[in-house]
């Protein structure tokens, strides 16, 4: 769809014409809901917001400036919407219900662990990491690395000036590395045969020696 075909369904969407509207919907919706899977975590949540953010933008279309793509202002609408939907949820469930939503089960470690269970272990970790930053730093985290938004996008979408843009994607990056280092390091003390989490804590420090000498070689 050309860029003038979808701003003659927006204006006949605006006179009252469904049938336009529901061809912006055919348009757009699996990008959409592919996008929400990434905010979401959820098939099922990212689901039901892209049939909230469509119903929204039908009732809302007369806030369309259309000074940025349809789809900007459409992604917007759904991202505010998982945004809400996400804090209610926290408010609700507790740190462990939302592990089992995720899957995030815990390892038996006297069992052979292949490179599948590796991987599944690394991605609930970065999730568990994700879930722990602030809202500001999340979002911007999830349009920029996993929805590949630009940085004018990501401008749009949060209504930010693309130096704030910038400043707040550098700190959310360095305190996701942040949360994720303190995790492993939690990890390390649960799994310690000797239960020391001292001897846990020196042993992460000398990994972590040893990797940056290694760097430098």
């Amino acid at each position: 769809m050309t860029e003038s075909d979808e701003v003659e369904l927006i204006r006949r969407a605006l006179a009252g014409d469904e049938p336009a509207f529901e061809s912006l919907v055919i348009e757009h919706q699996d990008r959409l809901y592919s996008a929400m899977i990434q905010v979401t975590g959820s098939v099922h949540d990212a689901e039901e917001v892209t049939q909230e953010a469509f119903i929204r933008a039908f009732l809302k279309l007369d806030t369309f400036q259309q000074n940025s793509q349809f789809f900007t202002w459409l992604y917007r609408v759904a991202f505010n919407i998982a945004l809400s939907r996400k804090r209610r949820k926290r408010a609700k469930i507790s740190l462990d219900q939302q592990r089992e939503d995720i899957g995030n089960d815990v390892i038996d470690h006297g069992e052979a662990v292949d490179a599948g269970m590796i991987r599944q272990d690394q991605v609930s970790l970065v999730q568990n990491a994700m879930d722990q930053l602030s809202e500001q730093h999340r979002a911007i985290l999830v349009l920029r690395e996993m929805n590949e938004a630009s940085y004018e996008e990501i401008s749009e979408i949060l209504e930010l000036s693309i130096g704030t843009v910038r400043s707040r994607l550098n700190r959310a990056r360095k305190q996701l590395r942040i949360t994720i280092e303190e995790l492993q390091t939690e990890d390390a003390t649960v799994e310690s045969p000797s239960g020391d989490p001292a001897a846990s804590r020196d042993a992460a420090s000398s990994n972590t020696a040893t990797r940056n000498s290694e760097a430098e070689n």
